[in-house]
């Protein structure tokens, strides 16, 4: 069914015809729709800003969502939104002209920010944390003025892994980011649909298809930072255990509060013996009579 022009969106024209690309894009819609339809992200009628770096993943992001859309399995209208912030020698004409040819409704922002992180940030200190706020507040506004419910971002499963990983070795906390979360305000949701699907999927579906992507590394401030530390560390692991993020993934899908050491999580204080003969019994839980 991928190769008819007609029962495609114009995204997908052009589509490598060999099995592996098939199968990849397969496990990407797959994954795609298994994260929409788990964490309930779907309001039917909605319209959802997609925010477009230009980067592999939110190239991803934009064709799973359009083929499911396409597929009449995502109820919702897309907007595609570009924030163009002023980073020296961004290509600001690729991303409108691309999803021109594609038909995709867009709207493209420039906000200098890059001046106002520069001014602020002191040479050799990451500029990522301040971008990243000063960028989240133009598309909560831009979301609020185009009528959409929910801003949806093109974070993948190792995105998730390495936050969970910085919280861990940096935050002293156990969190990452959520696949679905509602701002501060309370009037818009955050949706993450990339949320299980793996990063090099991202890397080779943008490559096969030959999307215009941009790279991320045009303020320069990319290295060294703690994130690409762990990245590493992910792929050794990956490399000497295959399989590894996955299992790792699987794992905070799969939390056991009363094993782990957070009374507000888990009542041990109530935590007490079953009485004679009963089974185990967890707290707020009675014994069969």
């Amino acid at each position: 069914m991928f190769d008819e022009p007609d029962d495609i969106h114009p995204l997908f024209y052009g589509a490598p015809s060999t099995t592996e690309f098939k199968k990849l894009r397969k496990r990407i819609i797959r994954d795609t729709r298994e994260a929409i339809e788990q964490y309930g992200m779907i309001e039917r009628g909605a319209r959802w800003l997609v925010c477009l770096s230009g980067g592999k993943d939110s190239f991803t992001l934009l064709a799973a969502l359009y083929e499911l859309k396409w597929r009449g399995l995502l109820p919702v209208d897309l907007l595609a939104c570009n924030l163009d912030q002023g980073q020296p020698g961004f290509p600001a004409t690729v991303l409108p002209e691309f999803l021109t040819k594609m038909g995709v409704p867009h709207r493209i922002e420039y906000q200098d920010t890059y001046s106002i992180v520069m001014d602020k940030i002191p040479e050799g200190r990451t500029y990522c944390a301040l971008c990243s706020r000063l960028r989240r507040g133009n598309l909560y506004r831009i979301a609020r003025e185009e009528g959409c419910s929910a801003v949806v971002l093109g974070h993948h499963r190792d995105d998730i892994l390495e936050t969970f990983l910085l919280n861990l070795f940096h935050g002293g906390r156990l969190a990452t980011m959520p696949p679905k979360l509602v701002n501060e305000e309370g009037d818009l949701f955050v949706y993450r649909p990339l949320a299980h699907v793996a990063e090099a999927d991202c890397a080779r579906f943008a490559q096969a298809m030959s999307y215009p992507v941009i790279p991320c590394n045009l303020c320069g401030s990319q290295d060294g930072l703690q994130r690409m530390q762990v990245k590493a560390m992910l792929d050794q692991w990956e490399a000497n255990h295959p399989g590894r993020r996955q299992k790792m993934f699987r794992a905070l899908m799969h939390v056991r509060p009363s094993h782990l050491l957070d009374p507000a999580l888990f009542d041990f204080a109530a935590l007490a013996r079953p009485a004679a003969g009963t089974p185990g019994a967890l707290p707020g839980e009675a014994p069969d009579p």
